[in-house]
């Protein structure tokens, strides 16, 4: 048994040397032998191409790192209020969340660690941000958001509203506090309710189908006041329908409309005036009667066209016979006008025969043929 253990460090590594597993002392690159009958000794070998030290004992360096230990690891303390950044030759990459303690080589591999304070801001920087997304780490450090145009964003810390965020893309840190962000549509919306079943005032049942059109003033307002807005407003069409057609008959409901769209809008924009929403428009879509009304209705308009048919068919029979009295008064107090008549009676005739004998001249066909006195 050789009682003699060769150990072999090559570039860019370094060893630990432990006895007893103890830490003893730094090894560089090189070739040595240790007298170890007993094989009490033991070597780590660390590669420093990667800087991170990743062994257990970490700990156990860090409070030994006044003695020699400090020419070969650096100590980065992230404080609980901060956040390090790890930059390697001058490059972002890794993060190390608040109250980490970690230990890099020196040589190699430069390692410099920035500590941010979160009190200050917990937002990222823009090339920060971009960094961490290209390292995969954006994700599971960060909130983001992405906050369309025509669009505003609710920034909530600790469930406290924060701020209103602009169009753009945003990302904060997600350390010890909770961080939740809202996207609010800025655009023209529509909502619909529709199969109201509903009674008139002279109690008809009917369905209805409800169409409004609503747009978003004030984002923060629209979040804060009213838990969702969309059910409120949903809601509160419902209420104003039942209300409005509650209060006319059918035939003023068929009439008109308008005035029902307009007394559903005047309730809804007086109920969701302080909520930061802007009512734009309410229209009745649909008025769907039951079959047995329909058969009514129909009956009743069928009625209703068949009088209006026999007072006009009354009315031009009576202009007819007015115009004919009017014809025959003047044909009686003008003899040419009654032979220009006699004439067209003769023309139409002789349409209609195909062989006519005259007898007498021309004087015969119009003194004897055609004698309408």
């Amino acid at each position: 048994m050789s009682w003699i253990k060769q150990i072999v460090i090559g570039d860019g590594e370094l060893g630990l040397l432990y006895r007893n597993r103890r830490f003893q002392r730094v090894l560089r690159a090189g070739v040595y032998r240790l007298f170890d009958p007993f094989g009490r000794s033991a070597v780590g070998v660390h590669n420093l191409a990667r800087p991170e030290y990743a062994g257990t004992d970490a700990e156990l360096l860090i409070a030994q790192m006044d003695g020699p230990l400090a020419d070969y690891l650096s100590l980065a303390d992230i404080g609980t209020q901060q956040v390090g950044l790890v930059l390697k030759n001058g490059k972002l990459e890794d993060v190390l969340a608040p109250g980490t303690r970690r230990l890099y080589w020196k040589g190699l591999v430069p390692v410099e660690v920035l500590a941010l304070p979160l009190a200050d801001a917990l937002e990222l920087d823009a090339r920060i941000a971009g960094r961490l997304r290209q390292l995969g780490l954006l994700g599971k450090l960060t909130v983001t958001a992405e906050v369309p145009v025509e669009s505003a964003g609710l920034l909530f810390v600790d469930n406290k509203l924060v701020r209103t965020l602009a169009p753009g893309s945003y990302a904060f840190w997600n350390f010890q506090k909770n961080v939740a962000i809202e996207v609010i549509d800025l655009r023209v919306q529509s909502l619909e309710v529709s199969g109201q079943e509903l009674l008139t005032r002279d109690k008809v049942s009917l369905r209805v189908n409800l169409a409004a059109s609503l747009r978003v003033t004030d984002p923060v307002a629209a979040r804060t006041k009213v838990a969702k807005y969309g059910d409120f407003i949903y809601r509160e069409l419902q209420y104003g329908l039942r209300k409005a057609v509650s209060g006319k008959t059918l035939d003023e409901l068929l009439g008109d409309k308008a005035s029902l769209d307009a007394d559903i809008f005047a309730y809804v924009r007086g109920r969701v005036g302080e909520l930061g929403v802007e009512i734009l428009g309410v229209g009745v879509k649909d008025v769907i009667l039951p079959g047995e009304m329909k058969e009514i209705l129909n009956g009743v308009v069928q009625a209703e066209k068949a009088a209006q048919a026999n007072v006009i068919r009354r009315r031009e029979e009576s202009n007819a016979t007015r115009s004919l009295l009017n014809t025959a008064r003047l044909i009686e107090e003008s003899p040419v006008l009654m032979r220009l008549k006699e004439l067209e009676a003769l023309e139409k005739v002789t349409e209609k025969i195909d062989k006519l004998t005259v007898f007498g001249g021309l004087d015969g066909v119009l003194n004897q043929l055609v004698s309408l006195k």
